[in-house]
């Protein structure tokens, strides 16, 4: 019994495998909810042929504009030969502590011309304001402004960072680039592709992965008072990897690509001793089988030159990565299942035997 069982028992064996008897072959049959796309050069070249090159909007690229001074920013203005209007706290005193503060309805308070509004003028303008009122008081005042504090504009960065929270807007324009290397970027958990930039009311997807690419925009996007930056996390952006590999388990998506050999890779590879080289399959789009058919993608990896392809296949947040079991693999499970089962009919069958010999002896 247990020969012939072992004979015809794949079928039977223990764990998963996938049966591709059935299964609907690409463009065989528009009803099938399954189909079975071989991973072959052509497929790598239609898929590159219809990939979509990542850029920045326009709008994001304009020149930043000269810094203008807002409400609660601190200026430090200097009149040359005049120290008591320099440092009215007197010289010995901080530079701080001399620091004329931007009211909240945009304006300060100045000796000789008072009230000077202030926000909303670049450096320059309140500079040439300061001396031409001055110069009713002063000959030929030399009047400098600086900014002790950036008070009024800032920008939020959220998200998968360090040091998450606000980032003021100085007279040096802030790039997206610098502000995320101000909070420190978590590099093990953010979704490096998902970073997400909002300026009024508008939200701006960004993909931070293009900073590897040579003619890359992103270093040339500059934030804005107001902005918000959020780079989010990856756990909603796995891939499953099971079946006959080393290292079974589910891999964080931390950028916008990743290859089937870089996944096959992450996790040690295909076992050696008990997978099938030509069952390596990515499934994709089971979360979407009502609206369009599932896809199982088939990698013949027997051959270690097959990895070429898998290095230009690449792999997407949901998929599911299946490596399959070679048939020796599954005739031995079933053989380990059938075996101890065996065992127990035999013992069984041996305890009947003596006791029907006993029975016969008492006669």
């Amino acid at each position: 019994m247990l020969a012939s069982l072992a004979l015809q028992g794949c079928m039977f064996s223990p764990g998963q495998h996938l049966n591709t008897f059935g299964i609907t072959r690409q463009g065989a049959s528009e009803s099938s909810r399954v189909e079975l796309i071989p991973i072959t050069p052509k497929l790598i070249s239609m898929n590159r042929a219809t990939q979509k090159r990542e850029s920045v909007p326009t709008e994001l690229l304009a020149t930043p504009a000269e810094y203008r001074i807002g409400n609660n920013d601190v200026l430090y203005i200097t009149v040359w030969d005049h120290p008591e209007l320099t440092a009215p706290s007197g010289a010995q005193q901080q530079i701080d502590a001399n620091g004329r503060l931007v009211r909240s309805d945009g304006t300060l308070y100045y000796p000789y011309i008072k009230e000077v509004q202030a926000a909303g003028r670049t450096i320059q303008q309140l500079r040439d304001d300061i001396e031409q009122r001055l110069s009713a008081f002063i000959a030929e005042p030399q009047v400098d402004v600086a900014v002790l504090r950036f008070a009024s504009q800032k920008v939020v960065v959220t998200g998968a960072v360090a040091k998450a929270g606000p980032q003021a807007i100085s007279t040096n324009p802030l790039s997206v680039v610098e502000a995320l290397g101000s909070a420190g970027i978590d590099t093990n958990n953010a979704d490096l592709s998902g970073l997400l930039l909002t300026r009024n009311g508008r939200v701006y997807p960004l993909n931070l992965d293009t900073l590897n690419q040579q003619d890359s925009e992103l270093q040339n996007v500059y934030l804005q008072g107001g902005d918000k930056l959020y780079l989010p996390y990856n756990d909603n952006k796995r891939i499953y990897v099971m079946g006959e590999v080393n290292q079974p388990r589910a891999l964080s998506f931390k950028t916008a690509t990743m290859n089937l050999s870089d996944v096959l890779g992450s996790v040690g590879g295909l076992s050696q001793t008990t997978a099938n080289g030509n069952a390596v399959y990515v499934i994709r789009g089971v979360e979407n089988l009502d609206v369009e058919p599932a896809k199982i993608y088939q990698l013949e990896a027997e051959s270690p030159t097959a990895m070429v392809l898998a290095t230009h296949f690449e792999v997407r947040p949901q998929d599911v990565v299946y490596v399959g079991p070679a048939n020796v693999t599954r005739w031995n499970r079933l053989i380990s299942q059938l075996v101890p089962s065996a065992s127990i009919v035999g013992t069984g069958a041996s305890a009947a035997k003596n006791w029907s010999e006993f029975t016969n002896n008492s006669k």
